[in-house]
């Protein structure tokens, strides 16, 4: 019997500075796995250059063109205008566009023309969530049939927890120089919000129902990154309560963050996916999130309020943290979650992606 020859695939692995800390991820965990969970194909990775320049639009397809790939997956929608092959494009979520008055001018244009003729010309687009799908038509007028939803993963090294009956949170001992504040009490309970600064997140309605939280709700809260809160944080914080910044954390660090939190508190108006969601559950911590940024996947594992409702917020705070219960029960089920949901099945279903299109 002769076999056949495998197919070259072209994987775009560039880890750019336009990417968020989501898809940096995505990129690097899928550049991992692909080869080990899918090894009937040939790889081809392309790691050089950033985004909207001479690297990316000139270098990159020559060197799709000189590799002769049968299919290239670009992992991010910065891409190059002309692609001298068949290829797939993930397109995480269309937040840009959805908040368009809060990015620079330039940002909806490379949206309305690249990427909109990037998903026309694609095979197939990949996306994380059902919700997306919907937006990629309403904004960018793609084809749902030639859409394929793919929820994110999580990586063994976070799945790790296995429990957390009589769980009391233990903040790690972070000092100033490394996280904008000094090390909390040991002890001391405390919320955690991760993820980047913008405005739809919504980080502000957060401080506003932690704020409102009667006396006897001792609690802090802690948001990862740099304080550009412009003193709200000092504002905030009112007796033995505070909230402050921890800065950008390691990958170690930020899962010793998540296992000491009483919750992770998502209050975005929207997400695609939102990641650190799942990372938690993974840790063993529960998730409060609003109703927007949950993506369809992870809704039944986190406690939900609607989205923009302080009132609401500040119930979820009271009753996430004082029912010990209920955060058994939201951790157990996104440890289950968590377990399923895993890099490598992340990269199997993508495979699965590259099949369909091969024939």
């Amino acid at each position: 019997m002769i076999s056949r020859p495998r197919a070259r695939l072209g994987i775009d692995a560039r880890v750019t500075s336009h990417m968020s800390a989501g898809m940096r991820r995505y990129v690097r965990e899928l550049a991992r796995a692909l080869p080990a969970v899918a090894p009937e194909f040939e790889y081809v990775t392309f790691t050089h250059g950033d985004n909207f320049g001479w690297s990316e639009q000139v270098e990159l397809p020559l060197a799709i063109g000189r590799t002769r790939v049968t299919l290239v997956h670009f992992l991010a929608h910065y891409l190059p205008v002309v692609v001298p092959a068949r290829f797939i494009v993930t397109v995480h979520d269309l937040i840009h566009l959805r908040f368009a008055h809060q990015f620079k001018r330039h940002v909806g244009p490379y949206y309305r023309t690249v990427v909109r003729h990037a998903c026309g010309r694609a095979a197939r687009v990949i996306t994380d969530d059902e919700r997306t799908v919907e937006d990629l038509q309403r904004f960018l007028g793609v084809d749902p049939q030639k859409v394929r939803v793919i929820p994110l993963g999580t990586s063994p090294k976070e799945n790790k927890a296995t429990g957390v009956e009589g769980r009391s949170p233990v903040i790690p001992s972070v000092g100033s120089e490394a996280t904008g504040v000094e090390g909390p009490p040991r002890e001391r309970p405390y919320l955690l919000c991760v993820g980047n600064h913008r405005p739809h997140k919504n980080l502000q309605m957060l401080l506003d129902a932690w704020q409102s939280l009667p006396e006897s709700c001792d609690i802090d809260v802690y948001f990862t990154g740099a304080d550009d809160f412009g003193g709200a944080l000092q504002r905030a914080s009112q007796g033995r309560r505070r909230a402050g910044v921890l800065g950008n954390l390691s990958d170690d660090d930020l899962t010793r963050w998540y296992r000491g939190a009483v919750a992770l508190v998502h209050p975005a108006l929207r997400e695609g996916f939102g990641l650190p969601l799942l990372e938690a559950m993974a840790a063993g911590t529960p998730v409060l999130a609003s109703d927007e940024a949950a993506p369809g996947v992870l809704r039944k594992a986190a406690l939900l309020f609607p989205a923009g409702d302080v009132r609401m917020l500040a119930n979820r705070l009271r009753e996430i943290a004082s029912d010990e219960g209920l955060r058994t029960s939201l951790v157990n089920e996104g440890l289950m979650l968590a377990k399923r949901l895993t890099w490598n099945r992340c990269a199997r279903e993508t495979a699965a992606v590259y099949h369909e299109v091969l024939g």
